[in-house]
């Protein structure tokens, strides 16, 4: 009689649900999951030691190459490593600016989110759903910075410029692919200033979040699929390093925005929404009430901006550059600005950590400064390394097909976990 034995199988690197290069060898009774062991260094690119051979503020646009999804929250924790270490206060505009942009960013990250874990469970509308409303999102990343992902916006002292007057406008094509009546339509929402245009977004939303829970909350595949897998207690959450919706899912009330408030978030309000049971239906309804609480954020932001013109980064020409006008006419502030973008800024001797509510979980940057013109040290905390290093407790004892929605349940973007 043959010899019954387990299979070991590979899931990746090309799998289209490893949600980047991840290799993950399974080993299978029948189809039922024994043992899963992440491999990961496939896509390795060494960021923290390349932030050691850049200034502070060339080191700033690696941030944005981490989790590419949620750039400019990865920017945010690593401006305030750099600002603790500078004992520098920013202008109250610019805190008000990146929270929105914050909140902005999350919702990007749990629409990509819910587009890819939906897709690789099986639903497919709300994929084009979610992309329908990340595109507006990414005109206002564009709108802001000129760039659509990697923004390079968040900078130490505060953001590189203030919020535009105008948004870009759509324009009838030389291939008349889009009627002029077409394009008027388009341009409706864009014939104000950005504040307006979000405030547009913000009054639509809430409508395309009962969209998608229509498509999924009570949805007997979508619930067989998610209730019930990948449990995972308070205790175990807390033990394995979880943060954000994987700890809030297990019912842990944990978020850096109203445990350890920073920039304006104590002036806002919000609700921290949590789960029951710890399951990937419980993470699922986490991260659906967190778009809600964003938009409620944002709508906030958006009010106080409209009402508080100011700076928005600070006067310190040793940190920030000089204003382009000022630069043409006076000889100190040129040679500001030189020595700022050639030399860079020295930044006391001394360490720092900052940690901020990422999409994912908490974000930390731990910095070390020897007082030169370069971090001595850099060490970045990602939420999903520690999210995928569970998976072998997590997925173990579940089917093989449960494996692609405990991928998508973690949330993972593996340009964080491999660095």
């Amino acid at each position: 009689m043959a010899e019954i034995r387990n299979y070991t199988l590979n899931f990746g690197p090309q799998h289209p649900a490893a949600h980047g290069v991840l290799r993950m060898v399974l080993e299978l009774d029948g189809e039922v999951l024994e043992r899963a062991d992440p491999h990961i260094g496939l896509l390795h690119r060494g960021t923290e030691k390349l932030a050691e051979h850049k200034t502070f503020l060339q080191a700033g646009p690696y941030m944005d190459r981490l989790d590419y999804v949620s750039m400019m929250c990865n920017e945010h924790a690593y401006v305030m490593a750099v600002e603790k270490l500078l004992q520098i206060e920013i202008p109250i505009r610019a805190q008000y600016i990146r929270v929105m942009f914050d909140e902005i960013t999350r919702i990007l990250n749990h629409l990509l989110w819910l587009g890819a874990h939906a897709l690789d469970i099986g639903a497919m509308t709300v994929f084009l759903y979610a992309f329908r409303e990340r595109e507006d999102l990414m005109d206002c990343y564009e709108a802001v910075t000129g760039a659509r992902l990697h923004a390079a916006y968040y900078r130490p002292g505060g953001v590189y410029r203030d919020l535009p007057d105008t948004m870009p406008q759509y324009e009838v094509s030389k291939s008349k692919k889009h009627s002029e009546a077409e394009v008027r339509r388009l341009n409706e929402n864009r014939q104000g200033s950005l504040l307006d245009f979000i405030e547009d977004f913000t009054n639509r939303f809430p409508k395309c979040v009962d969209d998608y829970e229509t498509l999924l909350t009570d949805n007997r595949i979508w619930k067989q699929r998610t209730v019930g897998i990948g449990v995972v207690p308070p205790e175990r959450a807390l033990a394995l390093g979880f943060t954000g919706p994987m700890l809030r899912g297990s019912g842990v009330v944990w978020d850096v925005r109203k445990k350890q408030p920073y920039e304006v978030y104590d002036k806002v309000d919000f609700d921290i929404p949590v789960g029951t049971n710890g399951d990937s239906y419980d993470r699922y309804l986490v991260r659906m009430e967190e778009f809600r609480q964003s938009n409620r954020i944002i709508e906030q932001c958006v009010e106080w901006l409209r009402n508080n013109p100011g700076p928005v980064i600070t006067d310190n020409h040793k940190v920030a550059p000089p204003s382009r006008a000022a630069m043409k006419q006076d000889m100190e502030d040129l040679i500001h600005h030189f020595k700022l973008f050639t030399e860079g800024m020295h930044v006391p001797a001394g360490e720092a950590y900052a940690a901020i509510e990422h999409p994912k979980g908490e974000f930390g940057i731990y910095l070390v400064s020897d007082g030169a013109n370069k971090p001595y040290r850099m060490k970045i905390r990602a939420p999903g390394f520690a999210h995928l290093s569970a998976m072998n407790e997590v997925g173990r004892g579940h089917m093989l097909a449960d494996v692609v929605a405990l991928m998508g349940t973690m949330d993972i973007v593996f340009g964080e976990i491999d660095r």
